[in-house]
């Protein structure tokens, strides 16, 4: 079955990217708006995305980002790359034939492809019909015209649409890139000059896949042409339904650059508890504003290094574009760098959530005015919302349109913003669950950086140092009484605060409290919805 083929897992955490998990059948995605019956939304039916292309032009980048967007909104959607059922079926450390992507490949051959197809293609069967999947994305190479007509009847066998995706390229700084970044990193290349080994991999595919046809208007399919990383788009057909048009809307949106993405908090205001006064920054606010610049200017000068050090001495690093909301605290959090010369844009869509009547109540006034509600809202966090606020589902919707400037977005990026939005877009890009979104901790003393890589996202910390213990911890995620005192034990993996050093993500545990918090039972509801 589907749950089994390679590279599907079962629910992992929110410490590695869950693009590639088996949500759970109930299970509300952050940006759903509704569910049905059949599992399948926007009134669509099953749809199978084949991708098209040559090797290292992005197929996966954008099977994979695509997925991620469409789960987001709440379509069972789930990729079936081929190259894993390759891996899987000739076993780890081994090639395919060197005649495997050849038109006249000999009889042994021509076997073991049909033996990978027929695994590949029974497992999207499954997915569709047994487990109410609607969309099935196909990650393959594709070469052939008349390949390509021949897997759109077999799926219309099934009543299933088919849209290819062809990433066309011929720009070779692009392709290098994707080389670079991707390819070169398998056992295949261990301890190899990272200029050699792209020249050993291109020349190799160019000898392995020496027929391939890019998609014209005569083969009367449905199909989007990406051509150079998103700089032109051509559109045939695609015309059934709403669904292939939110669908072609997305990859209007998309490139294959590589970029990183920083989550950093603004920092302390003047009157840190209240949402409509929009206070200046305090001075140990914009103590942490200078510090937190300073530390992501330093680890950036770090990564040039290496790339230096790893003979890539004409790569310099991206421009570093800095998104805040309007609210007063993220704009001074963002200045030190604006001043250092960095293009700053506001946001309004990234204000926090907006607390609603409860703004500024103690915990303990919360529950005695509003038992109901606090109820309510520890049974189903993210999308309760107090009277008159917002919760963590609206806030996902209000965030779509900055979700698809993220996309559309080539330099490397810095987001200031509030915890909660920080939780919602951290969510995105590592397909956290919705349960999961309102239990992510961002700690001050720490930036989280997102790494793009062809399969999924990876994510580590960035330590700040010298930041003061008093504004460090996170915000607190829930409603509790009595509030735990700093330091707890939780039994929760991971325990409280950050993740652990290396490679990961923010934490879901508890939260670190304060002392003062402890003493006042002050959960301040402007970071508790």
């Amino acid at each position: 079955m589907a749950a089994s083929s390679p590279r599907v897992r079962r629910k992992s955490s929110t410490f590695v990217d869950a693009i590639h998990d088996v949500p759970e059948d109930m299970e509300m995605a952050p940006a759903q708006l509704y569910s049905t019956e059949s599992g399948r939304l926007f009134h669509s039916g099953k749809i199978a995305i084949a991708t098209v292309g040559l090797p290292a032009r992005g197929k996966t980048h954008i099977s994979v980002a695509l997925a991620r967007y469409l789960r987001w909104l709440g379509v069972k959607t789930r990729i079936f790359h081929l190259g894993d059922y390759r891996r899987a079926t000739v076993g780890p450390g081994k090639d395919v034939p060197d005649d495997y992507f050849f038109v006249n490949a000999t009889a042994s051959t021509v076997l073991l492809r049909q033996k990978i197809l027929k695994k590949c293609r029974e497992d999207i069967y499954h997915f569709l019909n047994h487990e109410n999947g609607q969309i099935a994305i196909y990650d393959a190479v594709n070469p052939l015209s008349a390949g390509r007509k021949s897997l759109a009847k077999e799926f219309a066998k099934h009543e299933i649409e088919t849209l290819f995706i062809e990433s066309s390229c011929d720009d070779e700084r692009i392709i290098e890139e994707n080389v670079r970044s991707v390819k070169i990193s398998s056992p295949d290349y261990v301890r190899w000059d990272q200029n050699a080994a792209v020249k050993h991999y291109l020349a190799r595919m160019s000898a392995k896949i020496p027929h391939f046809e890019t998609m014209e208007d005569k083969e009367e399919l449905n199909f989007v042409k990406m051509i150079n990383a998103g700089e032109r788009l051509i559109v045939n057909n695609c015309s059934f339904g709403y669904l292939s048009h939110r669908i072609v809307f997305y990859l209007l949106n998309l490139h294959i650059k590589s970029r990183h993405t920083y989550f950093a908090r603004a920092g302390t205001s003047s009157d840190q508890d209240s949402y409509k006064a929009d206070t200046r920054l305090s001075i140990k606010g914009e103590e942490y504003a200078a510090k937190m610049s300073e530390t992501l200017l330093k680890h950036r000068e770090e990564e040039r290094q290496q790339l230096i050090e790893q003979g890539i001495s004409a790569a310099p690093l991206k421009t570093l574009t800095i998104w805040a909301s309007t609210r007063r605290r993220t704009v001074e959090t963002s200045a030190y760098l604006a001043n250092k010369g960095f293009k700053v844009r506001q946001r309004s869509q990234m204000s926090q959530l907006n607390p609603g009547v409860c703004e500024k109540m103690s915990e303990r006034r919360i529950r005695m005015k509003f038992p109901e509600e606090v109820a309510k809202h520890e049974a189903d966090p993210y999308h309760h919302r107090y009277p008159r606020a917002e919760s963590y589902h609206d806030l996902a919707v209000r965030l779509e349109p900055i979700i698809l400037e993220l996309e559309r977005e080539q330099n490397d990026l810095l987001i200031i913003a509030h915890e909660s939005v920080l939780r919602v877009l951290y969510g995105y890009l590592m397909a956290c669950n919705a349960a999961d979104i309102p239990f992510l901790s961002f700690p001050r003393n720490e930036i989280i950086e997102i790494i793009p890589a062809s399969y999924n996202n990876e994510a580590k910390r960035i330590h700040i140092p010298n930041v003061p213990e008093d504004i460090i911890p996170a915000s607190p995620q829930d409603i509790k009484i009595p509030v735990p005192p700093s330091g707890v034990v939780t039994p929760l993996p991971g325990g409280l605060g950050s993740p652990k050093s290396g490679a990961a993500t923010p934490d879901t545990g508890i939260g670190s409290k304060t002392p003062q918090d402890v003493d006042e039972l002050h959960t301040r509801i402007h970071d508790v919805i």
